[in-house]
Order: structure tokens, then sequence, then C-alpha cells
């Protein structure tokens, strides 16, 4: 699908949508602007067309938000209070990546995690953890080529021909890690 083809497809419904929320029109045209920027960018990423609809809704809230906390106008995002609830049950990257590391086991999961995530030189996690500096580097390269294959696994990523891991997130009863 093209991003016309997309525009003659929804801009209607998302201008609508906008519009309910921020109550605007000239406000509404640039947020609908913005979020078919973001779509036109990004829909070469989309894996599942029959979700589109979904996917493009989604990104036409985050732009209001977006717009609303640039603007700071708290008492305005008070209206997205139930959507914002909604949204945060969508299964997220961090709900596989969390799965994910839970299944490593201990011996990779506290390097990486202290490497990685607390930011800790590999150095300083060998003094920590008490293991050798070369042990270290090899059971961070494993837990970080375990990630890799959690995400593949987990909603069909793909390690593009860069080596970078690529792909977008299923649905959350698709998923075989977090559901």
């Amino acid at each position: 699908m093209t991003t016309k083809q997309v525009w003659q497809s929804y801009s209607g419904d998302l201008k609508r949508f906008i519009n309910s929320k921020v109550k605007d029109n000239t406000i509404t045209d640039d947020i609908l602007q913005d979020t078919f920027i973001k779509i036109h960018t990004k829909l070469d990423t989309l894996k599942d067309v029959s979700k589109i609809k979904a996917w493009i809704f989604s990104i036409a809230r985050y732009s209001i938000i977006d717009y609303f906390k640039t603007k700071n106008q708290i008492f305005e995002i008070a209206d997205f209070e139930t959507e914002v609830k909604i949204e945060e049950t969508i299964h997220t990257e961090k709900e596989c990546l969390r799965g994910i590391l839970k299944g490593l086991p201990k011996k990779y999961r506290e390097p990486l995690f202290l490497s990685d995530i607390k930011g800790l030189k590999q150095a300083e996690v060998s003094k920590q953890l008490k293991i050798s500096l070369p042990t270290v580097k090899s059971q961070i390269q494993r837990a970080r080529k375990m990630v890799a294959q959690g995400f593949i696994d987990c909603c069909g990523y793909t390690i593009n021909e860069k080596g970078v891991l690529v792909g977008e997130v299923k649905a959350k009863e698709e998923c075989k890690v977090c559901s």
C-alpha cells in the first residue's frame, strides 16, 4: 500500500479523529500532516497490511499527544487519560525485551544488565561479579545474541544486510515470549 492509497482511504477518518481531540481546524491540519509524514517515512516497516488502520491511528494518537506536550497543555492531555491507558496495554518492545531478559540464563543476564542497562564498563562488571574479563565479554556477547534471537523468535524480527535487527512488534497474542 502506498502513502497516497493510505491518504485516500483514511485521511478523512484521521482528520475527524484528530479534530475531535484538538477542536481546532488549523491545528488538526498540522497534526494530520505530521501524522502522514510519519506514515510515509515508516510505511515500509509495516509488516501486516491488515493492521494498517490501527497502526495509523496509533501514529495519530502519539502525534496529538506530542502536540499537547510541546504546548504544555496538561489540562488538554487529561482528555486522553482513557486512551493512554488503552495504549499502555498494547504490546511493546519493552515487554518483549523484559520477557526475553527473564528467559536468559542468570550467567548471561547479570553481565548484560550491568553492562548494557546500568552502563558499567565491562572491566567493572568483571570486578563486581568476580569473573574474568574475557569471560564477562563472552557472556555479554552471547547474551546480546540471545536477545536478538529472542526478538527474531518472539516477533519475527530479521537481521538486515548491515547486521541490524529490524522489525515490528507483533500483537501480544501472536508473541511467543510475552503471551
